[in-house]
Parts: structure tokens; sequence; C-alpha cells
């Protein structure tokens, strides 16, 4: 099986201890290579290091939505910070209302910003939407998001939603939580997804995928996700994990 991770966060400090082992693990199970997300610019240096030093390791520049800063991101920084040959993609963004770390508001236009530099750079977007449907569609029908192209990530929502962004032409990527037991309603989500707008991810270290449920998740994992989608579509794991390998390929421009 040929993995690629599609969101992860393998700078943070929860690898601290066992990173190369994690990496390892990753290899082990068929993972070729992935994408370190940013969530916010003052580890940036951190993720790009990290990047620069693993051939298999790409990354993104971002600020998440409910990330507090003190002075907002500008243009012109997240333009000069994503000007790398390993930088694949503008974010983590988007908006999240089920926490209010950051009002609305200044979520909005933060999101704005990170779309508007992703068209003029051509990369895709890393969109994070959590009960905040209606505004994040908004916002990306406005910001004209099917002039980049990007990935909902961690898809959690309904097939309405699903539908709308794939109209925008967008990736639906999910993790581990379509394994869970009580997601019946997402799993049927990611039976209806085209084949080539499917992309699969871990989110690591959150939302270890079953069986796994609970401890800290790391990049090995996608490989329940593959299995749990597989399953929901009448296919293989090999399938789905070959079929988001190419999709991320050609969503991210990697070619290894």
């Amino acid at each position: 099986m040929k993995l690629v991770d599609t969101h992860c966060h393998v700078d943070f400090n929860h690898f601290d201890a066992d990173r190369d082992e994690v990496f390892q693990r990753f290899s082990e199970v068929g993972g070729d290579w992935l994408v370190a997300v940013s969530v916010d610019l003052e580890n940036e240096p951190r993720l790009r290091a990290l990047a620069e030093a693993r051939e298999n390791v790409f990354f993104s520049v971002g600020v998440h939505p409910n990330h507090e800063v003190e002075t907002e991101p500008d243009a012109d920084m997240l333009c000069a910070l994503a000007n790398h040959p390993k930088c694949v993609a503008i974010g983590e963004t988007g908006m999240d209302f089920f926490r209010h770390h950051v009002p609305a508001e200044v979520q909005e236009a933060r999101f704005r910003m990170h779309i508007r530099v992703a068209r003029k750079l051509e990369k895709p977007v890393i969109v994070h939407m959590r009960e905040a449907d209606a505004d994040t569609l908004r916002v990306l029908d406005d910001e004209g998001m099917d002039q980049c192209g990007g990935i909902m990530h961690c898809f959690s929502s309904h097939q309405a939603t699903a539908e709308k962004a794939l109209d925008m032409g967008m990736s639906i990527s999910f993790s581990g939580n379509v394994t869970f037991k009580r997601n019946d309603e997402l799993r049927a989500v990611a039976a209806f997804v085209p084949e080539e707008s499917l992309l699969i991810e871990t989110d690591s270290p959150y939302l270890a995928p079953m069986p796994n449920r609970g401890k800290r998740n790391e990049p090995s994992f996608v490989r329940h996700v593959a299995e749990c989608i597989a399953e929901v579509r009448g296919v293989s794991p090999e399938y789905i994990a070959e079929l988001s390998y190419d999709n991320a390929a050609r969503r991210f421009g990697v070619s290894l």
C-alpha cells in the first residue's frame, strides 16, 4: 500500500521524543510523503526546517482561524514565507465557531487574506471548517476559490455542504473521525465523494482512528482511514490509498 498523509502536524512537540520512529513507522506501512500543516507563523522556522531535512516532507504556511496573535499577518508576510520550493499550500485557514478564541469578523478577514495569497501564488488553500458551514462557503464563493482550488480538511459536515464545496472545485479530505462508530452520516459522505476529489489524512496528533482512538495519532494511522473508506465504497484499501495518493500529488503539485 502506497500512502500519503495530506494533513498532519508532525512538527508539534507531541513528537519531539520519537519523531524519527514516527517517520519510520509511516514508512513501514507504505507511507511515501506527507504535508506538515501550519497553524501559526511563530513556529514556521521549525516547520520549514523539518521539510528541508526530510525529502518526503512538504509544508504549508498559514494561521489557524482560532490562533490568537498580537498582530494579524499580512499578505506580504505570507507570500514571503510561502515562496519556498517545499511549501505546497496556504493554510490551514478558515472559520471555526466551535471555540471563539478569535472573533468571527477577524477570522473572516484572515480567511479572505489567505485565499487571496493562494490565488496570487497559485497554491491550494487548506480549509478548516467547524460549526461554520454557511460562513465558510460564503467566503469561498466570494473569493473565487475555484481559481486556486483547495482542500476541505478533516471534513466533518453534511453531504449538502460537501456538494457545494465540490461545485467550487474543492477536494474533500477525511481523517480518523470517519472511523468512529457514531459517524455513519460522515461515512455516507465518504462513500458519496467522487473519486477525483477524495483525500485521506490523519490531522495527527489529533483524532486517532479506530482502533487507536484516544491515543496520540500519527501518520502511520492513515492506513486505518483508507481501510474504513474502502469498506464503505466497496473497494480495496490499496485502491483508496492509490487514489488519494494520485489526487494529493495533483492537488499539491508534488512529484517524488
